[in-house]
């Protein structure tokens, strides 16, 4: 697929307006002080994955409306100290899978969460393990659609509420340094983990890779690929419900969530990606940081031959060595 959205040089410059609702941060500051009434973590059992170097749990939270959300939290083996902890989100369509799958941050020596997406895990990887008792509103069979014509039924706002929780419950597992978490992602997981570096004000880092969710009203009109293509298929049926569903999908925006981050951020992605388009990552990383009056150190790469998978192993080893450098320096 050739390059299909703004030359880099615009894209370095795309800084665009966001139609934001005035009560963008009471919805969210509601949704989080529902949530947050309780203790997150419900239980954490050690599981044998036939790993000698990794130690698992599986762990139990309660994210939105006091849900059981399930999460894997592996550590390196044989090591007392106090760890930093690497949330990670997953992306569109898969669940948590199998403890064995994703082992790079905790072989970095991180301690590492990775939350299941409730109602998700049939598309891709190995499954997952959290229902969505939710998904009642109306709207399509996709997750992006579930919910879509009302802010507070939408699937997103519960996925963003679990999310929030994930950090909480990561924060009061054994061995994990509370100031040194950090929220990493791709695709969904990329829009998720944005979501939380706007809505968790202390967290330590946010790495991003072609994130979902980021310029949706500009995405919408670019490509029928992924989730957005889930969406138009939804407006092609129900003609006239653009202005509900748009005003739904402006409570998840990615670029507001960013616009309110103050963690220094990571970005990555792929010029000729057609799932989520370089236009919506270049808006999030321009305009990041912006209402919070904090300058975090903040680094883009772009990958000019590549689509939704950006730099793959490539971005893997910039995110890891940024990241020892910024937590080295908060560690100091």
């Amino acid at each position: 697929m050739p390059a299909f959205d703004l030359p880099l040089p615009e894209l370095e410059r795309h800084r665009p307006d966001i139609e934001e609702p005035a009560d963008f941060d009471a919805f969210w500051t509601s949704t989080l002080k529902e949530a947050g009434q309780a203790d997150p973590l419900l239980s954490v059992r050690p599981v044998e994955t036939g790993l000698r170097l990794t130690r698992t749990w599986d762990v139990t939270f309660r994210g939105f409306a006091g849900d059981p959300v399930r999460a894997w939290f592996s550590r390196p083996a044989g090591v007392g100290e106090l760890l930093p902890a690497v949330v990670e989100f997953a992306g569109y369509g898969r669940g948590r899978g199998l403890p064995h799958e994703r082992l790079t941050w905790v072989n970095a020596g991180h301690a590492h969460l990775l939350m299941d997406n409730r109602g998700q895990g049939d598309q891709y990887g190995c499954g997952g393990d959290t229902p969505d008792p939710h998904a009642l509103a109306p709207g399509g069979p996709g997750p992006a659609v579930r919910g879509l014509l009302g802010a507070a039924d939408y699937h997103y706002r519960r996925l963003i509420t679990d999310a929030v929780r994930a950090v909480a419950a990561v924060r009061g597992l054994p061995g994990v340094d509370p100031a040194r978490t950090v929220a990493v992602g791709n695709s969904q997981g990329g829009g998720l983990a944005l979501a939380v570096a706007g809505l968790v004000p202390d967290l330590a880092a946010v790495l991003v890779t072609a994130p979902l969710l980021c310029g949706i009203r500009r995405a919408l009109d670019l490509t029928d690929a992924g989730p957005y293509g889930e969406i138009a298929a939804y407006l092609s049926v129900h003609r006239g419900a653009e202005h509900a569903a748009y005003r739904t999908l402006s409570y998840v925006e990615g670029v507001s969530f960013a616009r309110r981050a103050r963690a220094p951020a990571h970005f990555g992605v792929g010029l000729r990606d057609t799932v989520c388009p370089p236009s919506g990552t270049y808006a999030a990383f321009n305009r990041y940081a912006e209402l919070t009056g904090a300058d975090p150190r903040r680094e883009i790469h772009a990958y000019p031959f590549n689509g939704h998978e950006g730099g793959d192993a490539v971005q893997v080893r910039r995110q890891l060595g940024w990241l020892e450098e910024v937590l080295d320096g908060r560690h100091r």
